[in-house]
């Protein structure tokens, strides 16, 4: 991590695969539950940001199984900036309902957290 950085803004998200027990699904929106909680008119109005490309994107996802978080697809859910993506174990699975026609073999929810954090180059 560059130490020239600065914080500017960190955001919590959860998101959730009822039926499937998707990782990256439940990452991913996990991911745009946090974006969608922020609106970062700071660094235009008062930074004066010309290019939104110039903020650094730390996603941080906490899921059971983090290996099995796409990085990748959860990197796209984030609109600017140059990213980083990991993934931690914590999530949480709960007991669902299994339903074939959603997928079939599966009966738990899976629950995954987010923290996104946006730095600025002072």
């Amino acid at each position: 991590m560059d130490h020239k950085r600065k914080r500017f803004v960190v955001e919590i998200g959860t998101g959730i695969d009822i039926h499937g027990e998707n990782e990256t699904k439940a990452a991913c929106r996990a991911v745009k539950d946090a974006v969608s909680r922020s609106c970062l008119c700071g660094l235009v109005e008062i930074l004066e940001l010309k290019n939104l490309e110039d903020v650094f994107v730390d996603i941080l996802v906490a899921s059971p199984n983090p290996d099995q978080v796409d990085l990748e697809q959860v990197m796209a859910e984030v609109p600017i900036g140059r990213k980083a993506a990991r993934a931690v174990e914590g999530g949480m699975m709960a007991q669902g309902l299994c339903v074939p026609q959603f997928a079939p073999e599966c009966d738990q929810i899976l629950v995954a957290n987010a923290a996104i954090t946006v730095y600025i180059n002072p």
